[in-house]
């Protein structure tokens, strides 16, 4: 019977810290709140970004930057113009049982501070183990041992980080056997036991939605507001009976209708266009901006409506 009184106090202690840790988190940091349409800040789209009237905010990858030398001047002059800026990573593999890197931590670090970045944003997703590198941004298994494996990793990035977090969703090919809880719950889980935000990626949870079978409207419902950096859109295509989230095609009717949803559910967002590859002609890619902001549009008549 004492043990079992123990074991009782013990999750209760768990429980309190879980909540310290949310509050004193994303609250302590308080992430300058973004705003409006963005698009991701490419050298070859330097130029129309730097002309675009209606640029809410930029994002710029991490890998892509020397962080100790000279940064790229149309980058600085946004920058020097007030636009913010998130640095994205792609390679901290904050899902790997391995800590994240001092290293690959500091980088980031270094870089948010040299740009003024509003936050840092990285994956919900494993890129290496035991040495080798998958060059992949590979899914997370959904069970407790990889629940806290990835508090603990966040845990050390926030502390690390100049500014708040933001924790993306990934898009899978593939899904581990016997998962423990669904694609809403890994999220869940990971806000419930860290202070990090999330970027959420409307394009990846409909590539899970057609491949996995995923609850994609399932996730919108567990993201609060609050914790809610910005949202990623992008284009993919399919290929050999699956979507693929290439960054590099139109953006299809599914995750706009995805973005249509999370506003009519939590009102305005800043939502950000991933373009990677195949950059196209500015009235096309102008076009595909504005097509994100009707759907917004949509979705706040719809939740005034209600």
């Amino acid at each position: 019977m004492r043990q079992l009184e123990q074991l009782q106090q013990l999750e209760q202690l768990q429980q309190w810290e879980q909540r310290l840790w949310r509050l004193w988190g994303w609250g302590r940091r308080g992430l300058k709140r973004l705003e409006g349409v963005g698009l991701g800040w490419r050298r070859q789209l330097a130029h129309f970004i730097d002309t675009w009237e209606g640029l809410g905010f930029v994002e710029v990858l991490a890998e892509q930057l020397d962080e100790r030398g000279a940064l790229p001047e149309p980058l600085l002059q946004l920058k020097e113009r007030g636009v913010p800026v998130v640095v994205h990573g792609v390679s901290l593999g904050l899902g790997g049982a391995e800590p994240p890197s001092p290293a690959r931590l500091s980088r980031l670090a270094r870089l948010a501070e040299r740009l003024g970045a509003v936050c840092v944003s990285e994956h919900l997703a494993f890129v290496r183990a035991g040495g080798l590198e998958s060059g992949h941004l590979l899914p997370v298994a959904r069970h407790e041992e990889s629940l806290e494996v990835l508090t603990d990793n966040i845990r050390r990035a926030e502390a690390a980080l100049p500014v708040p977090l933001a924790l993306e969703n990934v898009a899978s090919l593939f899904e581990w056997p016997e998962p423990a809880f669904c694609e809403a719950g890994l999220l869940t889980g990971v806000l419930e036991r860290t202070g990090a935000g999330v970027l959420l990626d409307v394009a990846n949870l409909y590539a899970n939605a057609l491949n996995l079978g995923t609850d994609a409207r399932a996730v919108l419902a567990a993201v609060p507001r609050e914790r809610l950096a910005y949202v990623h859109v992008a284009g993919g295509v399919r290929h050999g009976g699956l979507y693929h989230d290439t960054h590099a095609h139109a953006v299809p009717e599914g995750p706009l209708a995805l973005l249509e949803e999370l506003t009519a559910r939590v009102g305005p967002v800043p939502a950000l266009l991933e373009r990677d590859d195949r950059f196209p002609p500015v009235d096309e890619l102008a076009g595909e901006l504005e097509a994100m902001r009707v759907a917004m549009a949509r979705g706040v008549a719809r939740r005034e409506a209600a």
